[in-house]
C-alpha cells in the first residue's frame, strides 16, 4: 500500500520549477532526481526541462560538486593502482577538427604515462573521438574494465568508451543534453567531464578548454569559468587537474570528418600534419607527463619522442590491441564538391562553427542520439587562418557517402571565411591561458 511521501522521495516537477525559477536545489534533491534519472523513474523528458533550467538559471558551486558527487554515486569506480606506471588523462570541451586525441595518447604513453583515455561519440557540430576511431577497420570502443587495464599494462595506452558501469547518469544526460539544445551549460559541462574523469579513477588530468566560434564557450570569461570549475572539481576531489585555455575560433588542423581526422592524426604522429595540430599536442603532452609524476619528468622532451617515431609505434601496438588495422585505407566519402575563393587576399577569419556544421550536414555527425555517422564524410580546408589565398583557389572539399548531402555542406561554407586584401600574412597563437597549480 502506498504511503504518504517520506523525506527522501521527492515529485521531479517540483525541482524543475525549483530550478526554473532560480532557486537552489538541496543536496537530497539532487541525489534524489539524479538517481532516479539513472532508474529511469523520471523521464527523458523531465530531465529535459530540468537541463534547460539548469541552462537558463545556472547553479551555485556547491550545486554543482553535489550533482558531480551523484553522478559519480550513480556507478563504479575505477582503480588503477595496479599498474606499473602513472596515469594521466586529457579532457577537451570539444571543437571543430579537434582530432588531439589521437596522436597525444599514444605521445604520452610512449613517454611512460599511462593514458586510459575514456571517450565520447559526436555532440553537436563537433566530432566524437570514438565516432573518429571507428572509421578505422576493425576497430572496437567497447572494452571490458579488465580489457581495459590489461592493455594499459601492455600497450599503454588506450582509447575507448566509458564503460556501461562507469557514471551511468552521466551516459544517459550527455546523449539528452546533444539533442536538447542544452549542451553549453557550465554546471551541466563541467560535472559531465569531471564525474566521468574522478570515477575513471586517473591520477592527473590535463583539460582543453576552448574558446570561440566553434566551441561551446563563445568568450574568454565563460571558458575561464568553467576551466576553474573543473580544476576546483578535480582538486577536490584529489586528482591533479591543469587546464588549458586554447583557441577555437577558427577550426584546428586542416580537416573535420571522421575518416579524415584519423588521416591527419597519423601525419602528425609521422612527424608532419598541420602545424597547429603539433602545436597542441605538444602542449598538452608537455602538461600531461609533469603532472603524471612519471619519473624524470621534467626532462622528458616530448617533441624528441613525437619526432622519434616512438608514438607512431605505440598508435600501431594500440589499434591493433582494439581489433583495427593500422595498416588499412580509410573510407573517404566519394561524392565530392569544392568552395573557392572570390577574390585574393589573407584568409584572416574561418567560422569554425560554420565549418563543423558544414561536415554534420555531409553526415559527419547526428542530428539524434540514435543516428549513424558516416566514416568518409568531412570538409578539408586548403588554407587556414593567416595564410594568402588567390582568386579561384580551391579553399574547401567537401566529402559525403550520400550526394543528396552535397549542396547543404557547399551552402553553409558560404562565407565561412573573410578574405582581406590588404592584410599581411600572420600565425595566430593557440594556447590563451594555463590555469591550475
Amino acid at each position: 500500500m502506498l504511503g504518504a511521501m517520506s523525506s527522501s522521495q521527492h515529485d521531479a516537477v517540483d525541482i524543475i520549477r525549483t530550478k526554473r525559477d532560480g532557486g537552489c536545489l538541496t543536496d537530497d534533491q539532487i541525489d534524489w532526481v539524479i538517481d532516479a534519472y539513472t532508474r529511469g523513474d523520471v523521464a527523458d523528458e523531465q530531465m529535459s526541462a530540468l537541463a534547460m533550467a539548469i541552462l537558463l538559471q545556472g547553479m551555485e558551486p556547491r550545486e554543482i560538486e553535489r550533482w558531480t558527487a551523484a553522478m559519480i554515486a550513480s556507478g563504479e569506480r575505477m582503480d588503477f593502482s595496479t599498474l606499473s606506471r602513472p596515469t594521466a588523462d586529457k579532457h577537451s570541451t570539444g571543437g571543430v577538427g579537434d582530432k588531439i586525441t589521437l596522436p597525444l595518447a599514444p605521445l604520452v604513453a610512449a613517454c611512460g604515462v599511462a593514458v586510459p583515455q575514456l571517450s565520447g561519440r559526436g555532440l553537436g557540430h563537433t566530432g566524437g573521438t570514438l565516432d573518429k576511431m571507428e572509421a578505422i577497420p576493425g576497430w572496437r570502443a567497447e572494452l571490458s574494465n579488465d580489457e581495459m587495464l590489461v592493455q594499459l599494462e601492455e600497450v599503454g595506452a588506450v582509447v575507448c568508451a566509458a564503460g556501461a558501469g562507469l557514471a551511468p547518469a552521466d551516459k544517459k544526460l550527455y546523449a539528452l543534453r546533444d539533442v536538447t539544445g542544452t549542451v553549453e551549460a557550465i554546471p551541466l559541462i563541467a560535472s559531465s567531464i569531471m564525474s566521468k574523469k574522478i570515477a575513471e579513477g586517473t591520477g592527473a588530468l590535463v583539460l582543453d578548454v576552448k574558446v570561440g566560434s566553434g566551441a561551446f564557450m563563445k568568450t574568454e570569461a565563460d571558458a575561464r569559468e568553467l576551466a576553474e570549475r573543473m580544476v576546483a572539481l578535480g582538486e577536490a576531489a584529489g586528482v591533479r587537474t591543469v587546464a588549458l585555455l586554447t583557441d577555437m575560433s577558427a577550426p584546428l588542423g586542416r580537416t573535420a570528418g571522421n575518416g579524415m581526422e584519423v588521416t591527419e592524426s597519423v601525419e602528425v604522429l609521422r612527424g608532419g600534419g598541420p602545424a597547429d595540430v603539433r602545436e597542441l599536442t605538444l602542449a598538452l603532452a608537455q602538461e600531461m607527463v609533469l603532472a603524471s609524476g612519471v619519473e624524470g619528468a621534467a626532462e622528458i622532451d616530448v617533441e624528441q619522442v613525437l619526432d622519434s617515431g616512438a608514438a607512431l609505434e605505440l598508435w600501431e601496438r594500440m589499434i591493433a590491441a582494439q581489433g583495427g588495422d593500422p595498416a588499412a585505407e580509410i573510407p573517404r566519402g566519394e561524392h565530392v564538391a569544392e568552395v573557392t575563393a572570390e577574390e585574393s587576399g589573407v584568409l584572416t577569419a574561418m567560422d569554425a562553427y560554420q565549418v563543423g556544421l558544414a561536415a554534420w550536414r555531409l553526415g559527419a555527425g547526428r542530428a539524434r542520439k540514435e543516428d549513424p555517422v558516416q566514416a568518409g564524410a568531412g570538409v578539408r580546408w586548403h588554407a587556414t587562418v593567416g595564410e594568402r589565398v588567390e582568386a579561384g583557389q580551391v579553399l574547401f572539399t567537401c566529402h559525403t557517402e550520400t550526394a543528396e548531402r552535397l549542396d547543404r555542406g557547399v551552402e553553409t561554407l558560404a562565407g565561412a571565411v573573410t578574405l582581406d586584401p590588404q592584410a599581411e600574412p600572420f600565425t595566430r597563437s593557440l594556447i590563451i591561458d594555463r590555469i591550475g597549480r
